[in-house]
């Protein structure tokens, strides 16, 4: 009985196991079949539309081409925003990083006759807006990292004989490396949430984005449920790989946890 009160104990850790996680996967199925609600979809009407689009519709064709996309954008944003985030530690580009992020505000529907022109086709397009998106958002992210370096850091660098280069380097990039991968996890999911916007606006390339604002705007619910349930798979092993690269790069991450 203690050991089950404390999954219910504000900051206990008892541990999450796979029988806890198969207990909340089962009841959140058992809600969802004895739910009254006739809107959403059973679990049978959800898999029989995923086989339909799966067979008739390409679903994979369609989620592998936006996953595609999805890994391009992510290693574009990610090299511009940690390029734009490391020159801010020069008086002369801070001002202009602080005034890019501000463009997270700005909504796709004003600017994508902008990208149209600087394109050469719907995949480049697509992948563009998708970049900028993400690196509105992920440069606001660096640059809160950039500014946590504190000035004893600082100091300390200096006094081992550091240059300047060599200080920025050491302290955001090696550093900061597993707050800068985590950055970037969190903007790769972050890209799915936009993917269907800007694969709506630029159709002619499909994408699982695209086919999911077709069947939501002919109501076939069980199909909407079906292509987010792919994606939502698809993005948790997405993330849970990213997780492994920053595991892999950061081995040291390990032992202080296992300390804290």
């Amino acid at each position: 009985m203690n050991a089950l009160r404390k999954y219910f104990t504000p900051f206990a850790h008892p541990g999450i196991g796979a029988t806890l996680i198969l207990v909340q996967v089962g009841l959140l199925i058992l809600f969802w079949l004895l739910s009254p609600s006739k809107i959403i979809p059973t679990p049978l009407e959800i898999a029989r539309a995923w086989n339909a689009m799966a067979a008739n519709d390409g679903l994979l064709i369609e989620l592998a081409n936006s996953a595609l996309t999805i890994l391009k954008a992510i290693a574009w944003s990610s090299a511009i925003s940690l390029a734009i985030a490391s020159l801010s530690t020069m008086s002369f580009f801070k001002t202009a990083a602080r005034w890019l992020t501000s463009l997270r505000f700005l909504g796709f529907a004003g600017i994508t006759f902008l990208f149209t022109l600087w394109t050469a086709d719907g995949a480049q397009l697509k992948l563009w807006l998708l970049t900028f998106g993400m690196t509105a958002f992920l440069l606001t992210n660096l640059l809160s990292t950039v500014d946590s370096v504190t000035r004893q850091t600082l100091d300390y660098a200096r006094t081992m004989g550091l240059g300047p280069w060599r200080t920025a380097y050491e302290t955001i990039i090696c550093a900061k490396l597993p707050e800068i991968l985590d950055l970037v996890r969190q903007n790769a999911a972050m890209g799915w949430t936009i993917l269907s916007m800007v694969e709506g606006l630029v159709r002619s390339e499909g994408g699982i984005g695209t086919l999911l604002l077709n069947q939501n705007r002919h109501f076939h619910l069980a199909a909407v449920f079906a292509i987010q349930i792919t994606i939502l798979v698809y993005g948790l092993g997405q993330d849970y790989l990213m997780k492994l690269l920053r595991d892999a790069a950061c081995p040291y991450l390990r032992f202080s946890q296992l300390n804290g």
